[in-house]
C-alpha cells in the first residue's frame, strides 16, 4: 500500500478514491477539502474551447467562499456541450451534500480525452467514498491519481520561518503533452497554510504562474482544461496583508519556488521526452520579445528532433529566431551560444567553433541554449524539451 510521505498542510483534508473512469487499476478521483474562512485563486486555460469544468469553476471561484475541490483523471469533460456542464454541476453537487456545503463551493476538475461525456454515475458513487477517506495526508496518492500520460508524479514542498511559526507549501501538478502556456497547460494544485487575503493571494497566484507555468512548453498546443489553483488555508502564522514586507516576501519566494520546481518537472515528464532545455533570450527589446524569439526555438518541431538526435544544426536556431517576428532585427548583432560554446557570432557562424564541442553539449540531458539578440537590456528563459519517436507513439495511441 502507497505511504504517504509527504507533511500535511493545516487546513486542507485530501482522499483519491478509484472511480474506474477508464479501464485502469488506479486512483482517477481526488477530492481536497478546504477549511473554512480560506483564501482560494485559480487560474485558467485561455483555449476558447475551454471545457466544461472549467467554465463552472470560473463561476464558483467568483463567488468566493470555495470549500472543495473535485478532480478527475481519464476524461476532459470537454466539447460536451450542454450534457457536459450538467454533469460539472452534478459533480458539484454531490460534492456539496457529501461535506453539507453548497454546490458554489465546489470547484470541478477534469483531465483526461477530449470529446467524451463523463461516466457520471461512476463519480457520484465514488464521491461519499472520497469524502469519508478525507485526511491530511494524502498528497502522495493525489499527485498519481491525477495522472494522465504522465510516467511519474509531480510534487513540490517548502517551508518558511515566519515570525516564529513554521509556514508550509505543498504542491502537485499533472501533465505531459498538450503543453504551452496559455496560462498553463497543465493541472496544478498549490496549498499553503499562511493567512493571505484574498486580494494578495490573486495577486500571488499570478505573480507564480508568470514565473513558472506560463514558461514551459512541450508541444505548442494549449489543453481545454489548464488550471492553476493556489490555497490559503489561513491556519497559521501572522496576516500577511503587506506585500512589501520581509515575511510575505520570503512566503512568495518560496511560492513560486514551489510552482516553478512543478513546471520544471513537466517538462522533464514531457511525452518520450529525452532532454530538458533552457532557452535563454537576452539582449532583447522588451521581455514580451524575449518570450516571443524563447517560444519560436521550444516550440519547433525541426529544432525540438535535432535536440532529439543531439544533433547540434545550429541553422535550425537561426531560423527560428528569425521566424520569430522581431520588428527591425538585425541578424548581423546576433550571438548564439550552447552552454558556453558560441555557435552564431554577429548572425553568422562563429570562427573557431567546431562540430564536436556543439555535439558534446547536445549529448547532455540538460543544457541552455542562449540567443544575444543585441538590441537591448531584457532578458527572459522558458524551458522546453525534445520530440522523439515515443511522443508520436504516445498520441497516436492515446485514445487505443
Amino acid at each position: 500500500m502507497l505511504q504517504d510521505h509527504l507533511p500535511q498542510v493545516p487546513g486542507i483534508r485530501l482522499a483519491s478514491v478509484a472511480a474506474g473512469m477508464k479501464n485502469w487499476q488506479r486512483d482517477d478521483l481526488l477530492l481536497i477539502e478546504i477549511n473554512e474562512g480560506a483564501s482560494v485563486s485559480a487560474t485558467f486555460t485561455q483555449n476558447a474551447f475551454c471545457a466544461a469544468p472549467v467554465v463552472v469553476a470560473k463561476e464558483h471561484i467568483g463567488s468566493g467562499d470555495i470549500r472543495a475541490l473535485l478532480v478527475n483523471a481519464g476524461n476532459a469533460n470537454a466539447a460536451t456541450g450542454a450534457r457536459g456542464i450538467s454533469d460539472a454541476r452534478a459533480c458539484c453537487a454531490a460534492v456539496a451534500t457529501a461535506l453539507n456545503i453548497r454546490a458554489e463551493q465546489v470547484l470541478p476538475f477534469s483531465t483526461g480525452v477530449i470529446g467524451e461525456h463523463l461516466p457520471l454515475q461512476k463519480i457520484l458513487e465514488a464521491v461519499p467514498v472520497a469524502a469519508d477517506q478525507l485526511e491530511g495526508a494524502g498528497w502522495d496518492k493525489a499527485a498519481r491519481a491525477i495522472m494522465t500520460t504522465d510516467t511519474r508524479p509531480k510534487i513540490a514542498f517548502r517551508t518558511v520561518d515566519i515570525a516564529g511559526e513554521q509556514i508550509r507549501i505543498q504542491g502537485i501538478a499533472k501533465g505531459a503533452g498538450m503543453i504551452k502556456p496559455n496560462m498553463a497547460t497543465m493541472l496544478a494544485y498549490v496549498a499553503t497554510d499562511a493567512r493571505i487575503p484574498q486580494p494578495l493571494l490573486d495577486q500571488l497566484i499570478g505573480e507564480a504562474v508568470g514565473e513558472s507555468f506560463n514558461r514551459i512548453s512541450i508541444d505548442g498546443d494549449t489543453s481545454t482544461n489548464d488550471a492553476c489553483v493556489l490555497i490559503a488555508s489561513g491556519t497559521t502564522g501572522p496576516l500577511l496583508s503587506d506585500a512589501n514586507s520581509a515575511d510575505y516576501q520570503r512566503l512568495k519566494a518560496a511560492v513560486v519556488e514551489v510552482h516553478i520546481e512543478l513546471a520544471q518537472a513537466i517538462v522533464r515528464d514531457g511525452e518520450g521526452a529525452s532532454k530538458f532545455v533552457t532557452v535563454q533570450v537576452r539582449g532583447a527589446n522588451s521581455s514580451e520579445e524575449a518570450l516571443k524569439v524563447a517560444f519560436a526555438i521550444g516550440e519547433s518541431p525541426l529544432v525540438k528532433t535535432a535536440l532529439y538526435a543531439s544533433d547540434p544544426n545550429w541553422g535550425r536556431l537561426v531560423m527560428a529566431v528569425g521566424k520569430a517576428g522581431v520588428e527591425g532585427l538585425d541578424t548581423s548583432r546576433v550571438n548564439i551560444y550552447l552552454d558556453q560554446v558560441q555557435v552564431v557570432a554577429s548572425g553568422g557562424l562563429a570562427a573557431g567553433y567546431r562540430e564536436e564541442d556543439g555535439q558534446q553539449v547536445f549529448s547532455k540531458p540538460e543544457f541552455t541554449i542562449t540567443v544575444d539578440l543585441g538590441r537591448g537590456d531584457f532578458s527572459e528563459h522558458i524551458w522546453t524539451c525534445d520530440f522523439s519517436h515515443e511522443y508520436v507513439t504516445i498520441n497516436a495511441e492515446y485514445r487505443t
